[in-house]
C-alpha cells in the first residue's frame, strides 16, 4: 500500500496517468458523492477513450420500499460491473481496461454477486440456434421487462421473428432477426429513431437487475481482478462516511422493528467499516490519496508529488503575458487549456507569441514552448521541471465546467405508454373514438401490433402502430365526455368543415395583429458589444442548443426596428432566466432601462440576487422593488428610475403602480404572465405596442399549438434538459411518519436540504413543531406569504445560505425558486393542490446533478375524489425531464391555449379535440399566408 499527498487539482491527472501506464483496471473511491462526480467529470479530459471510463452511482441505501429504484441508475451500475466483470474478454476485442469512479456509498452498497453475474451472462452470435420465446423467458428471469418499443436499458420486445434487447453493458440496443430458430442477423440501432446503425457478429447479454434484498449480496470490490489498482481518496473521510451511514441504517432498522414492519428482517443493505477493510485488504495494489501530510515523522512512506499552485490573473492578460515571457525565457514547457483558445491565440499573436489552438496533444511539447489546447479543466498547477498547466480559472477567474455525463436514455415514444384503455382519442380521418388497447394480429404472415379504437354502434378500427401519428389523445375544453363518431358516415367530415370555417377567421385576426405590430415604429438595439461577449462567456454552465437558439431569437428581435413580443417557453429549471438576463444586459448597453416583472416577492428576491451576482463586474445598477423594501428604500429606487440612474429594476406588480416612472424604458421582461391578474394583462397589451416585451413561461405549450402559431406569435421553446438533470423519483401515498423521517435523514446524510409544503397558514406552526419532534437532527424554519416582509426575507436568505435544513412552507415556493441543494420535496395534503401547482412544486427539486425525491402525501384513511386521484396519478407517472412537454396534461394545455389564442374557442375545441383543432388552425394560417404572398 502506498500513501501520497496529492492536491485536488492534480488528482485526475495522477489517476489517468497511472491507469494508462499500468494497463490494469482501476477503481477510484471518493469519500463524498459530489467529489466522485467532480473527479469523473475532470477525468474525461485526461482519458484517451471515453469507453474506458465508467461512473458507478450509489444505490438508495436508506430508500423506503415505497420508492421504485431508477432503472437507469441500475443500468449504470450494471454497466460498470460488466466493464470489470468482462474486461478480459472485452480487452481481447481491442478495448482497454476500465477506470471506474464511485463514492464510498456506491462501493459499500450491495449488488449482484460476481458468480451469479457470470452464470447469467451469455453471448449471442449470428448462425447460432436459440428459441426466441425461450430467450425472452430467460431474459425476464434476468430482470428484463417486455416493452412495445425498446428505448431504455433492461427493455426487450418481440415482433414476429424480430427480437430487440437493450443490455446494460451496451451503448445501443440490439435487433436480432431470426430465421426460424437460427439467428440470421444482429444490428445495433438508435433507441431514439429506432433506425439501424450497423451490423455486428455478436452481442453480450448481461443481467438487467441487481437482485432483491436477499440476493444482492456482492459489492463492486468483489469484481476487481488480482492485478487491479484500488485508489482511495482520503481514507479517514471514507471511514467517517461509512460509520455515519451504518448508524442511520441501524436506526431505521430499529424503527421498523418497533413498528413490527415485515422489512425489519431483511439483511443490511451495505457494508460496515470492518467488512469494507476485509474486502479492501484482498486487493494487493492500493494507493491512498491524502490532502496533506500531517506529520512526516510519524507517517513513514508518504510520497509527495513535486507540484505547486500557479498564479491567478483574473482577466489581467497583460500581467499574464509578462509572466509567460519569463517562463518561456527560462525554457519552461507551458500548456494552456481554455474554452476561449481562439481568442487567446489572437491575443498572444499580437504580443508576438505564437500558439496555434489544438484539440489534443499528440506528443510531448518541446522545452521553452507554449501549447494552446481547446477544452476545460477545473484548475491549473505546475510540476517542477516537467510542465506548467494554466486554465481559464487562472486566466479569467471563471471556468465553464463542462458536464461530460453521457445523455440518459429516455422514453421518446410517449403516445402508446400514455394512453390507457378507456381514454378518448381522435383519428384524423375517422373522428372521436375510445381507445380499447393494443392487440397483435397476423398480416401477410407477419405478426403486427395495432391500436384498437371503438366507435359508436360497436364499430371497431384497427390502426397499425406505425400509423400512430394519425391518432391523438382527445383533450376537450371541459370534463364532459365527448360523443363518439360512427364509422362510414359523413358526420365527421361535416364537423371538420365547420371547424375549418371558424379557424380561418381566427387565423385572419391573428395575422392582422401580427402585421399591425410589424409597422409600429420601435427602438432598434445595437449589435452585441465586447462586454456582452464577456458576460455570456462568464455563464458558469454549458448552454444547451435550445437555450442558445432562444438567446439568438431574442437578440435578433431586439435589433429590429419594430417592438419585440417574444415568448420563451421552457420546463422549470431549463435556463430561461439566463436568456432574460442576456437580453436585459443588451438593453442596458444601448442606454435603455429594463423592468423585470415577477408574480411573487420570493421570486423577485431570487432574480435580484442572480442579476446582481452576474452583473457585478459591469457598471450596471440593479434594484428590486417589492414589499421586502422599506418605504424609504422604495422612494430612493423610484427616484433612481425617474432620473435614469437605475438600469434594471426587478419587482412584483408594485412596478406597475402609478408612482413608478422610467426615464427611458426599453425592455420589459414578464415572468409567468398567466399568474398576473386581468387588469395587469391589459396593461401588458398596451406595453407591447410601445416597448420590447419578453415573456417567460414554464407552462408547457403543446407542440401542435406551437406549430400553428409559428410566424404569428414569436415563440422560442427550450426543451433540452441540462445534461446532468435526472428524473425525479416520485412517491404518492397516505402520510407515513416513518417514510418522512427516512426521506429527510437520507437528504441530510448527503448534506442536502428539504422543502416540506403544508399549504395552511393557520396550522403551519403546529406541523413544523411535530416535524421537529420527528426529526430532531434537522434545523427547521417556517415561511409563508402572511409573514412580515423582513422576516420572510431573512428566513429565505438563511435557508439559501444553508443555515437551516428543512423549510416548512406554503406554495409560495412554487414559482421559479432555484436552490440546487434542495433535493427532497415533501407535500402534505397534496390532493388539495391543482396539477399545475404539483408540477411546479416538483420543479423546485432536482435542479442539480443529484437524485431528487418528491413525496406527495394525502391524509391516511381519506377518500380521494376521482379528480384528485387522476391528478396524483399523472404527477406520479410524469417524472422524465421535460415531461411537461411530452405529456398532455389537460389543465396546462388548455390554459396555454387560452393565453396564446386570447379567444373563446371551447365549443370548437370540444367538437374535434385540442390536438386536431391546432392542426386545422395551422393549415388555415399557412393557406392565408400563401394567399397574401400570391
Amino acid at each position: 500500500m502506498v500513501r501520497a499527498v496529492v492536491p485536488d487539482a492534480v488528482k485526475p491527472f495522477v489517476v489517468a496517468a497511472l491507469h494508462m501506464e499500468l494497463g490494469v483496471p482501476v477503481l477510484l473511491i471518493a469519500s463524498q458523492s459530489e467529489e466522485a462526480k467532480r473527479l469523473f467529470d475532470e477525468l474525461q479530459a485526461w482519458c484517451l477513450s471515453s469507453e474506458q471510463l465508467r461512473f458507478f452511482p450509489e444505490a438508495d441505501l436508506l430508500a423506503s420500499e415505497a420508492l421504485v429504484s431508477d432503472i437507469l441508475v441500475t443500468a449504470e451500475r450494471l454497466s460498470a460491473v460488466s466493464a470489470l466483470g468482462l474486461w478480459r474478454e472485452v480487452s481481447r476485442d481491442g478495448n482497454c481496461c476500465p477506470l471506474i469512479v464511485c463514492s464510498v456509498l456506491g462501493v459499500i452498497g450491495k449488488t449482484i454477486p460476481r458468480e451469479e453475474f457470470w452464470e447469467r451472462c451469455h453471448r449471442l452470435e449470428v448462425g447460432l440456434n436459440f428459441e426466441p420465446l425461450g430467450l425472452i423467458e430467460r431474459w425476464q428471469n434476468m430482470g428484463y421487462e417486455l416493452h412495445s418499443i425498446v428505448e431504455v436499458p433492461g427493455a426487450i420486445s418481440r415482433r414476429g421473428g424480430i427480437v430487440d434487447v437493450f443490455s446494460p453493458n451496451s451503448e445501443f440496443p440490439a435487433r436480432i432477426e431470426f430465421d426460424g430458430n437460427r439467428i440470421g442477423s444482429i444490428r445495433l440501432f438508435d433507441p431514439k429513431t429506432q433506425r439501424s446503425l450497423k451490423l455486428v457478429d455478436s452481442v453480450m447479454i448481461v443481467p438487467a437487475k441487481e437482485g432483491d434484498e436477499n440476493r444482492a449480496t456482492g459489492t463492486i470490490l468483489d469484481y476487481l481482478p488480482d492485478e487491479a489498482l484500488l485508489i482511495i481518496d482520503d481514507l479517514d473521510e471514507v471511514r467517517g462516511t461509512i460509520d455515519k451511514l451504518r448508524s442511520q441504517v441501524g436506526e431505521t432498522r430499529q424503527t421498523r422493528v418497533e413498528c413490527e414492519d415485515e422489512l425489519a428482517g431483511l439483511p443490511v443493505s451495505c457494508l460496515s467499516w470492518q467488512e469494507f477493510e476485509v474486502k479492501m485488504g484482498r486487493i494487493r495494489r492500493r494507493l491512498m490519496l491524502q490532502p496533506w501530510n500531517v506529520d512526516s515523522a510519524s507517517e513513514t512512506g508518504v510520497q509527495s508529488l513535486p507540484v505547486a499552485p500557479v498564479a491567478s490573473y483574473g482577466g489581467r492578460l497583460s500581467a499574464f503575458c509578462e509572466d509567460l515571457r519569463k517562463m518561456l525565457g527560462k525554457g519552461q514547457r507551458v500548456v494552456i487549456v481554455s474554452q476561449q483558445a481562439s481568442r487567446l491565440a489572437e491575443f498572444l499573436e499580437e504580443q508576438d507569441i505564437l500558439a496555434h489552438p489544438v484539440s489534443q496533444i499528440e506528443q510531448l511539447p518541446p522545452w521553452g514552448s507554449v501549447t494552446l489546447v481547446r477544452g476545460s479543466l477545473a484548475g491549473g498547477w505546475a510540476m517542477k521541471d516537467v510542465v506548467t498547466l494554466l486554465t481559464d480559472k487562472e486566466l479569467f477567474g471563471v471556468v465553464k465546467q463542462r458536464r461530460w455525463v453521457k445523455k440518459r436514455p429516455m422514453h421518446y415514444h410517449w403516445l402508446i405508454p400514455q394512453l390507457a384503455p378507456g381514454d378518448y382519442v381522435v383519428h384524423i380521418e375517422h373522428g372521436i373514438a375510445k381507445f380499447a388497447g393494443v392487440t397483435k394480429m397476423l398480416s401477410d404472415g407477419v405478426e403486427r401490433e395495432y391500436l384498437v379504437l371503438e366507435y359508436a354502434a360497436g364499430d371497431r378500427l384497427y390502426v397499425p402502430v406505425d400509423q400512430v401519428d394519425r391518432v391523438s389523445r382527445y383533450i376537450g375544453a371541459s370534463d364532459q365526455p365527448p360523443a363518439l363518431n360512427r364509422l362510414g358516415t359523413q358526420e365527421w367530415a361535416r364537423t371538420k368543415r365547420r371547424i375549418k370555417e371558424s379557424v380561418v377567421n381566427i387565423a385572419r385576426e391573428l395575422l392582422e395583429i401580427y402585421a399591425a405590430r410589424e409597422v409600429i415604429p420601435g427602438f432598434a438595439f445595437s449589435p452585441d458589444t465586447l462586454w456582452q461577449q464577456e458576460l455570456e462567456s462568464s455563464f458558469p454552465y454549458v448552454e444547451t442548443a435550445d437555450q442558445l437558439e432562444a438567446v439568438q431569437h431574442v437578440k435578433s428581435d431586439m435589433e429590429k426596428p419594430s417592438p419585440m413580443d417574444r415568448l420563451v417557453c421552457g420546463d422549470v429549471g431549463y435556463g430561461k432566466t439566463e436568456v432574460a438576463l442576456r437580453a436585459a444586459f443588451k438593453a442596458v448597453m444601448a442606454g435603455k432601462q429594463v423592468a423585470v416583472l415577477v408574480p411573487t416577492t420570493v421570486l423577485a428576491q431570487q432574480h435580484f440576487v442572480t442579476f446582481r451576482e452576474r452583473l457585478q463586474p459591469f457598471p450596471v445598477r440593479v434594484e428590486m422593488l417589492s414589499r421586502f423594501c422599506t418605504e424609504k428604500e422604495q422612494a430612493t429606487i423610484i427616484e433612481g428610475l425617474a432620473v435614469g440612474i437605475v438600469d434594471i429594476c426587478i419587482g412584483t406588480h408594485r412596478l406597475l403602480q402609478q408612482d413608478v416612472k422610467f426615464k427611458d424604458l426599453g425592455l420589459v421582461i414578464i415572468d409567468e404572465e398567466q399568474r398576473f391578474g386581468v387588469i395587469h394583462k391589459e396593461y401588458f397589451k398596451k406595453l407591447r405596442r410601445e416597448v420590447d416585451v419578453l415573456t417567460l413561461s414554464a407552462t408547457p405549450i403543446p407542440r401542435t399549438l406551437h406549430m400553428s402559431l409559428a410566424g404569428i406569435r414569436d415563440m422560442s421553446t427550450i426543451e433540452t434538459p441540462p445534461d446532468e438533470r435526472l428524473p425525479i423519483k416520485t412517491y404518492v401515498g397516505p402520510y407515513d411518519e416513518r417514510i418522512v423521517r427516512e426521506a429527510i435523514l437520507r437528504e441530510l446524510e448527503r448534506n442536502g436540504q428539504v422543502f416540506f409544503v403544508h399549504n395552511r397558514v393557520h396550522s403551519i406552526a403546529r406541523v413544523a413543531a411535530e416535524l421537529g419532534k420527528l426529526v430532531p437532527e434537522g434545523r427547521i424554519s417556517v415561511a409563508h406569504g402572511q409573514m412580515p416582509e423582513d422576516e420572510l426575507e431573512r428566513v429565505m436568505a438563511d435557508f439559501a445560505a444553508h443555515r437551516n435544513d428543512i423549510l416548512v412552507t406554503t406554495t409560495i415556493i412554487e414559482s421559479g425558486l432555484d436552490m440546487p441543494n434542495v433535493n427532497t420535496l415533501i407535500v402534505d395534503q397534496a390532493d388539495r393542490l391543482g396539477l399545475t401547482q404539483l408540477y411546479q412544486l416538483r420543479g423546485r427539486v432536482g435542479r442539480g446533478s443529484n437524485n431528487a425525491y418528491a413525496y406527495f402525501f394525502f391524509d391516511r384513511g381519506k377518500q380521494l375524489t376521482p379528480e384528485a386521484r387522476k391528478r396524483l396519478r399523472t404527477i406520479c407517472e410524469a417524472t422524465e425531464p421535460g415531461a411537461g412537454f411530452a405529456i398532455a396534461m389537460k389543465d396546462l394545455e388548455i390554459r396555454g391555449a387560452g393565453n396564446l389564442l386570447g379567444v373563446e374557442q371551447s365549443g370548437y375545441i370540444a367538437a374535434v379535440g385540442f390536438d386536431l383543432y391546432c392542426r386545422l388552425l395551422a393549415e388555415a394560417v399557412e393557406e392565408l399566408k400563401r394567399e397574401q404572398k400570391g
